[in-house]
């Protein structure tokens, strides 16, 4: 009779110890078909917000607006937060252009989402799980939020990735 257990039991331990591989990949797979829906209803006009955050009071936000698949523009805006008040400091402001896209070293890569995609499966969720945790969310009405990995011991900013607070579908400039 303890064979009868025994089998049931490792298979249990074997699913459990695979579950939250399966769980980061199952919920990266919705993320990308609720992208993929998103991206044919915006017909692949939207901009979406990259943030930072610093432990040390400082962050910065970049806007990356998106036409027809192609990086159009570029909006940056760095602040500090007082630590006793939270009130912001707007320290560095600035936009770019197609035109004039990339001239500044700081704000978030010029990638469009199907890169920031790739790039989460591709690079971030597959860091060492031995010596990182790996996050995913998808928080913006089920399209990518959080997504990279933090060096286990690290303490501050640690994150190797991207923090997204917000996706939207934007009017197309070109008529048809």
């Amino acid at each position: 009779k303890p064979m009868k257990f025994f089998i049931p039991f490792i298979l249990f331990l074997s699913i459990f110890s695979s579950c939250k591989k399966d769980v980061l990949n199952s919920d990266f797979e919705h993320s990308r078909k609720v992208w993929l829906a998103f991206k044919k209803s915006a017909n692949n006009n939207y901009s979406y917000t990259v943030k930072t955050a610093s432990w040390a009071g400082f962050g910065d936000s970049t806007i990356i607006s998106v036409n027809n698949g192609i990086v159009s523009g570029r909006m940056y805006t760095s602040y500090t937060i007082d630590g006793a008040t939270g009130q912001t400091s707007t320290r560095e402001t600035w936009t770019e252009t197609s035109t004039n896209l990339n001239t500044h070293q700081s704000g978030a890569s010029t990638i469009n989402l199907d890169a920031v995609y790739e790039k989460a499966i591709n690079d971030w969720l597959k860091a060492d799980k031995k010596q990182n945790t790996i996050y995913f969310e998808a928080k913006n009405q089920g399209m990518i939020s959080t997504c990279g990995y933090v060096p286990n011991g690290c303490q501050d900013d640690c994150l190797t990735g991207i923090r997204i607070s917000n996706i939207i579908g934007l009017q197309s400039n070109i008529t048809k």
